[in-house]
């Protein structure tokens, strides 16, 4: 028999082996040329899928709708700030629920306790679309990105930075992948901002299996040396308190990423990924209110980068459409 993932929940990249993901972006790869030549053939008719998401994560829902659609299966969208967990139903009895009507289930939400209790009980695949500490699903554009970038090199020759807040759950699932995959990736962040010390080692042990180099320093100016990428994210969260704000504010001003430091690197190929959004100038209202309260104009990237040809952060939106599509394909149709 042919190797699959027919009937695959993904709640981390660490519950899958290279070859999984490998396969994976070979697929994500294949499905977008098909889409380009318009020869794409649906693969997902008459399949049902439950995406619980949070109205927060729009483009999360919109990845899930249209990849869905094109690949002939049905979406039902369950408002989480509408649904039971927690009140009149136990995550558990929900779970058992969708599972007797739903073909698979995508959370899109951000309580961790959830994602994995619908795993337990759902008797589906379930797919974990973003949670506060991880998001799968966007490591896998991210990389598909990189292997469009970067086609002369497999992802264990590549070198990769992230600058920043590197305990949110980009930075977290990043390391994650790495450690899996064999890829070179430095994390330049303030200590205190690093991923938790049990995922360092669990990452650590792992590649000395896959042969991953893990580095973690407070120099950004170190962390970017001769690198093929450089990554970063949001500072803090939308809604967080201004003192949250103004703290990181005061923590990450030298892991900005800006034209100097992409020359920095040495390397005049280097890309910039974000998974966006991106609240980074005064164009947008986050923007010019942080400048109005903090005095800062601008945040973990200037303008000037994001608008570059070392840019790539729109590949990247698009791939989420190509991988998310590979991952229902992978998992419902064969």
């Amino acid at each position: 028999m042919n190797y699959n993932l027919k009937n695959r929940s993904l709640l981390a990249l660490d519950e899958w082996s290279p070859r999984d993901m490998h396969l994976l972006l070979d697929m994500a790869h294949e499905l977008k040329r098909d889409r380009c030549a318009g020869r794409e053939q649906p693969q997902l008719r008459d399949k049902n899928i439950a995406l619980l998401c949070d109205p927060a994560v729009m483009r999360s829902r919109c990845d899930v709708e249209v990849a869905a659609l094109e690949q002939g299966a049905h979406v039902a969208v369950i408002d989480l700030g509408d649904s039971p967990f927690g009140e009149r139903d136990l995550v558990k009895d929900t779970a058992r629920m969708l599972g007797r009507l739903y073909d698979a289930i995508e959370y899109c939400g951000f309580e961790p306790t959830i994602v994995r209790e619908l795993t337990q009980h759902a008797g589906v695949p379930v797919w974990n679309g973003l949670t506060r500490p991880l998001h799968p699903t966007q490591i896998l554009a991210d990389y598909m990105t990189m292997q469009e970038h970067c086609p002369n090199k497999s992802l264990a020759q590549m070198r990769l930075a992230y600058l920043g807040d590197a305990g949110c759950h980009i930075g977290e699932s990043l390391l994650q992948g790495a450690a899996l995959m064999g890829i070179d990736f430095r994390i330049g962040a303030p200590p205190s901002l690093w991923p938790p010390q049990a995922l360092i080692e669990v990452s650590q042990q792992r590649a000395q299996a896959s042969g991953a180099c893990l580095h973690f320093t407070a120099s950004a100016h170190e962390a970017v040396q001769g690198v093929d990428f450089i990554c970063t994210d949001v500072w803090a969260a939308q809604g967080e308190p201004d003192a949250v704000w103004a703290e990181r504010i005061a923590q990450l001003q030298p892991y900005r990423v800006n034209a100097a430091r992409l020359a920095s690197s040495g390397n005049p190929a280097v890309k910039f990924l974000h998974c966006r959004p991106l609240p980074h100038d005064r164009d947008r209202r986050r923007g010019e209110a942080i400048l109005r309260r903090f005095g800062s104009d601008g945040l973990e990237v200037t303008d000037e980068v994001v608008e570059s040809p070392a840019s790539v952060v729109r590949d990247q939106a698009e791939n989420r459409l190509h991988t998310i599509k590979a991952l229902l394909v992978a998992t419902l149709a064969y």
